[in-house]
C-alpha cells in the first residue's frame, strides 16, 4: 500500500516545490564580460523576458565571438547568423568607448535592419566618428551620406519609458559619470519587473555629482516590492587601484559604498540576497581574482553576488 502511495506523494511534493520556486523574469547570455585588452571578451549582454526569443544587446563590445560560444554551449538551438541578425533586436550603447561598441561596428555589414538606441551624446559619437565612410560606412539613417539605412538611430530622453521595438520591453534611461564623459544605465521592463544594466560608472564621490544617488533613488520603490530583479553593474579594478587611475570605474569598496546608499533608500534588509551581477572586470586575471576576493569578503550587506561566464545563460 505504502509503495503505492509513495509514487504520487512524490509527485505532490515535486508539484509544491515548483510552486513555491519563484519565476524568472529575464533570460541574460553574456556575449563578453570584460573591460580592458581581450578583444574577444567585451561588455554586451542579450537580454530577453523569460522564454522569449526577441533579445536585446546591452552594450555590442564583443557579439560574434561570444554568440559562437553560447551556441556551442546549446544556449542556442539556431546557427549564430540567425542569433545576431534575428534574435537580437536592438542595441543599447552605454556609452560610446570601443569596449562597448567595437562589435556591434565590425558585424554591421552581416547584421539585419535594426535600432541603436542611446542617449543623444553616444549617438553623436557614433555617428560623427564610428559610421562614417572614412572609419568604415555608414550604415545607418543619419550622418554622412550615402546612408545605408541599415540602423536606426532612437535617442533616448532620460527618465521617459520607451517601448522597445519588436520585443515584450520597455526601457528607461538614466545618465551616468564615467570620468569627464556621459555614461548610461538602462532599466529594462517586462510585464512588473525590471532589470537594471549600468555601463561603466564612477562613484558619486569621485566624480563629484549626484548620478548613482538620482539612480538609486529611482530604483528603491522596485526593491521594496521586489520587482527588481536584479543590478548588473561594474566593478573594474581590485582596491588596491589608485583613485587618480580610475578613470571613472569602480572598486569593491567603492561598489559596497554605493549599495550602502542604495540601502538607505531601499532598506538594508531588502538588499539580502538581492541580485548583484559583476560586469566589466580588468585584466589580468590576478586583479580580476583579487576583486572578487574583496567582493566576497566585504559584502556585509548579504547581496547575492554573480560573476557571469562568457556564454553561460543566467536567468533571474
Amino acid at each position: 500500500m505504502y509503495k503505492k502511495l509513495l509514487p504520487a506523494l512524490l509527485i505532490a511534493l515535486n508539484i509544491g516545490a515548483t510552486a513555491q520556486s519563484p519565476k524568472s523574469a529575464f533570460t541574460i547570455v553574456p556575449l563578453g564580460i570584460k573591460g580592458g585588452i581581450d578583444e574577444s571578451n567585451l561588455s554586451a549582454y542579450m537580454v530577453a523576458s523569460a522564454n522569449s526569443t526577441n533579445y536585446i544587446c546591452l552594450d555590442a563590445g564583443t557579439l560574434n565571438y561570444g554568440i559562437e560560444k553560447a551556441v556551442k554551449k546549446g544556449i542556442f538551438k539556431v546557427s549564430s547568423e540567425q542569433v545576431l541578425c534575428q534574435y537580437i533586436k536592438g542595441y543599447f550603447i552605454s556609452h560610446a568607448h570601443l569596449d562597448h561598441i567595437s562589435g556591434l561596428i565590425i558585424n554591421s555589414p552581416d547584421d539585419s535592419t535594426k535600432s541603436i538606441y542611446g542617449l543623444a551624446p553616444t549617438l553623436e559619437t557614433i555617428k560623427t566618428h564610428y559610421f562614417t565612410w572614412a572609419s568604415w560606412a555608414n550604415f545607418t539613417n543619419d550622418g554622412e551620406k550615402p546612408l545605408l539605412n541599415k540602423y536606426s538611430y532612437k535617442s533616448l530622453e532620460p527618465g521617459k519609458e520607451v517601448k522597445i521595438d519588436n520585443t515584450e520591453m520597455t526601457v528607461k534611461a538614466f545618465p551616468l559619470s564615467h570620468s569627464n564623459l556621459t555614461s548610461t544605465a538602462f532599466l529594462i521592463k517586462s510585464g512588473d519587473n525590471y532589470l537594471l544594466y549600468l555601463g561603466d560608472v564612477g562613484a558619486d564621490t569621485i566624480e563629484k555629482t549626484q548620478n548613482l544617488r538620482n539612480l538609486w533613488q529611482a530604483i528603491a520603490p522596485l526593491i521594496k516590492t521586489k520587482q527588481l530583479k536584479g543590478i548588473m553593474i561594474e566593478v573594474s579594478y581590485p582596491n588596491s587601484q589608485p583613485e587618480k587611475s580610475l578613470f571613472g570605474h569602480l572598486t569593491p569598496k567603492l561598489l559596497m559604498d554605493e549599495l550602502t546608499v542604495l540601502g538607505g533608500y531601499a532598506d538594508m534588509e531588502n538588499l539580502k540576497g538581492f541580485n548583484i551581477v559583476v560586469t566589466h572586470v580588468k585584466p589580468p586575471e590576478e586583479n580580476i581574482k583579487k576583486l572578487k576576493e574583496e567582493l566576497k569578503s566585504e559584502n556585509s550587506l548579504g547581496v547575492n553576488l554573480i560573476f557571469p561566464k562568457q556564454g553561460k545563460k543566467l536567468e533571474l
